[in-house]
């Protein structure tokens, strides 16, 4: 056994399974092992024909794109339905059901579209299905929570394969903002026919696959759109099913019923190392998690020496090595690596309990003080640890967890308090941009803005309204630099995408994890 800081790993560097880790008297227990598991050392999955099972850790909302605002449900409808743009598994920016693209003014983006593009009906998949796809999505009426494209204020066609995208201010990343949520089109003659909740039922995209059946909770089954314009993807049928735990998804794994469990979390991916038959894959993610601090209630984090003597505090690099097994990488000042805007000149704060210790007591709290750390219970380990963490510098934070739901409508809610003093939080910025990382919780005006700070609203201003990317770079810059003063975040890591498969499956994900399996092959 090798000893580092504060804890137990075992051969592999990361802590065992039955100790997980222990901060300042806080331990973690491990996550038990599934039980009455057999079968091992099988591959019930072999000669199940070419047929690829997907399973992930919840169910689609909606099989309508544009009511649905999350990724579980994404990752779904992103088979059945193509965006404008597209990222390639090397994060750059790449033609979909749009060629070319352009800003012909500040206010003004042009598409150009692939011609011969059908939707699963025979519909014609062209410059007037693009209009209408993005003013459905805009319209009141739709109540889509999809707001990326909140600066759009219309679409007007130029021909029958040209657009234009008129928005109210410049949206320098605007097509990178259609590259997944807001760029999917939708059939509007079909719409017209069946309606909303028609629609909803049997979805027509012009996807890779074509929707075949959805019990909710249990299967969505696709099929193979053999006239898609990118040619018939290489798998006949796509199936996804819900895990919503590690036991299920490694009894599925071994009964043949799932070839591929995405979402894993790096406690579920423990319970499944080491079963024969089931191999574990990880890839540098790009979803950031961070503490939110809340700066404008009464109480010690006003004080940025309060703020900065927490960021001292929590040791990001052990809490990744020791809580999510080494699969993660440490973020300095809440933009990612691989992100547009990230800067490698900024360095994450020195881990020194003196310090903290020092700050706290010049702030007026030389013995600590007592606050609250909420999150979801998907995160509890995570923020069990944060909390033994601060407790080593004498900040007692009593950990709130709440079930998902529960979260995600607080988080969203217009009470910035609602998540107490501190929430831990994660965003996965599928833009590959600053921007979608900071936009909601920095500048004043925004939803889950708890720090005013008239400096950083004009850099926001800066990067998210510039022309120029070497003025949205500075503008970058000098923000995490600002943050990193100011600590108004924690800024913690952005974890790696893990994934437990059996042989059959062969697929290469990108940075954001996106379940699009098109490009996905199958050993029979």
């Amino acid at each position: 056994m090798e000893r580092i800081r504060g804890g137990w790993t075992g051969g592999r560097g990361r802590p065992s399974r039955r100790t997980v880790l222990r901060y300042g008297g806080v331990l973690l227990p491990a996550v038990a092992a599934p039980t009455l598991l057999t079968g091992c050392g099988t591959d019930p999955a072999a000669g199940a024909g070419n047929v690829l099972r997907v399973s992930q850790t919840g169910d689609p909302k909606t099989m309508d794109p544009q009511k649905q605002g999350d990724m579980t449900s994404m990752n779904a409808l992103i088979n059945m339905f193509d965006t404008l743009t597209t990222r390639g598994r090397d994060n750059t920016l790449r033609p979909r059901l749009a060629l070319s693209w352009k800003a012909l003014s500040p206010r003004v983006w042009r598409f150009r579209l692939r011609p011969g593009v059908a939707f699963h009906n025979g519909e014609p998949c062209d410059a007037a299905a693009v209009k209408f796809s993005i003013e459905r999505l805009l319209d009141p009426a739709t109540k889509s929570p999809i707001v990326e494209l909140r600066y759009v204020k219309g679409v007007t066609v130029v021909d029958r394969l040209t657009v234009d995208f008129h928005t109210t201010v410049h949206d320098p990343i605007l097509p990178d903002k259609v590259s997944l949520f807001g760029g999917v089109i939708v059939p509007p003659r079909y719409l017209a026919e069946v309606g909303d909740d028609g629609f909803a039922a049997r979805p027509v995209g012009t996807g890779p696959f074509t929707f075949v059946r959805w019990q909710r909770d249990h299967e969505l089954r696709m099929r193979a759109n053999e006239h898609h314009w990118q040619g018939s993807p290489h798998i006949d049928e796509l199936v996804f099913t819900p895990a919503p735990n590690a036991s299920s998804a490694l009894a599925a794994l071994q009964s043949g019923g799932v070839d591929l469990v995405a979402g894993l979390t790096p406690d579920a991916a423990q319970q499944l190392d080491g079963y024969t038959g089931v191999s574990l894959d990880n890839h540098t993610g790009i979803r950031t998690s961070y503490l939110s601090l809340n700066t404008l209630d009464a109480g010690p984090l006003q004080d940025r020496r309060v703020r900065q003597a927490l960021n001292h505090a929590v040791d990001v690099p052990l809490l990744i090595k020791a809580v999510l097994g080494g699969k993660g990488t440490e973020v300095p000042a809440m933009i990612p690596r691989g992100a547009f805007g990230f800067d490698e000149s900024i360095k994450p704060f020195s881990r020194s309990l003196a310090t903290a210790r020092a700050l706290l007591t010049e702030a007026g709290h030389p013995h600590g003080f007592s606050t609250s750390l909420t999150a979801s219970n998907v995160d509890a380990n995570v923020a069990e640890a944060i909390s033994g963490l601060l407790a080593r510098a004498g900040v007692h934070a009593k950990v709130n967890l709440l079930d998902p739901g529960t979260y995600a409508q607080r988080l969203t809610s217009d009470n910035h308090g609602a998540l107490g003093p501190m929430y831990l939080a994660a965003s996965t910025v599928w833009t590959l941009d600053g921007e979608s990382m900071i936009q909601s919780n920095v500048r004043s005006d925004r939803r889950q803005s708890r720090w005013h700070n008239k400096e950083a609203d004009r850099l926001v201003d800066l990067e998210e309204l510039s022309v120029d990317p070497d003025t949205r770079q500075r503008a970058f810059s000098d923000l995490q630099r600002l943050i990193r003063t100011e600590a108004p975040f924690v800024p913690l890591y952005q974890i790696d995408n893990i994934y437990a498969r059996n042989q059959r499956p062969r697929w290469t994900p990108g940075s954001a994890g996106v379940l699009d399996m098109a490009s996905a092959k199958v050993s029979r």
